[in-house]
């Protein structure tokens, strides 16, 4: 058996113009920068998870921090994130996206009874939000 996990800390998404994804996802999530340089952006989630914004390319290379190394990586294509809502805020999202000109792409109702919303960012991820019921564990 290996041992446990304690939560996602990071994930990743790679896009083209860091300031634009910067932007979009302050004005639509209210997440916070906790870290910038010009290979990437951390941005602060809830629960102590953090999104980091990668600029496409520019971590295939390994990157030489004060304390250690870290091993190159990189993604192309479109990628996916999907974040937890209540379920008293779902119309409150749909408004919000709406006012910041963001197209609804699809609206699902989950086979666990959540409701998931979908959209692009600038870069055309695929993003989700989504309430209680998307699976059996939320």
């Amino acid at each position: 058996m290996s041992p446990r996990i304690s939560h996602l800390l990071e994930t990743s998404l790679y896009v083209d113009d860091l300031e634009r994804s910067k932007a979009f996802y302050y004005r639509i999530f209210g997440l916070d920068v906790m870290l910038e340089d010009e290979r990437m952006i951390g941005m602060e989630l809830p629960g102590s998870s953090v999104l980091l914004l990668f600029a496409r390319g520019g971590s295939a290379r390994p990157s030489q921090v004060p304390g250690g190394m870290i091993p190159p990586h990189d993604a192309s294509g479109t990628q996916h994130l999907c974040l937890a809502i209540p379920i008293a805020s779902l119309q409150d999202w749909e408004r919000h996206l709406m006012v910041n000109g963001v197209v609804i792409e699809s609206r699902v109702t989950q086979s666990h009874g959540g409701m998931s919303l979908y959209f692009r960012d600038p870069d055309q991820h695929s993003l989700e939000i989504a309430t209680p019921g998307l699976w059996p564990n939320y």
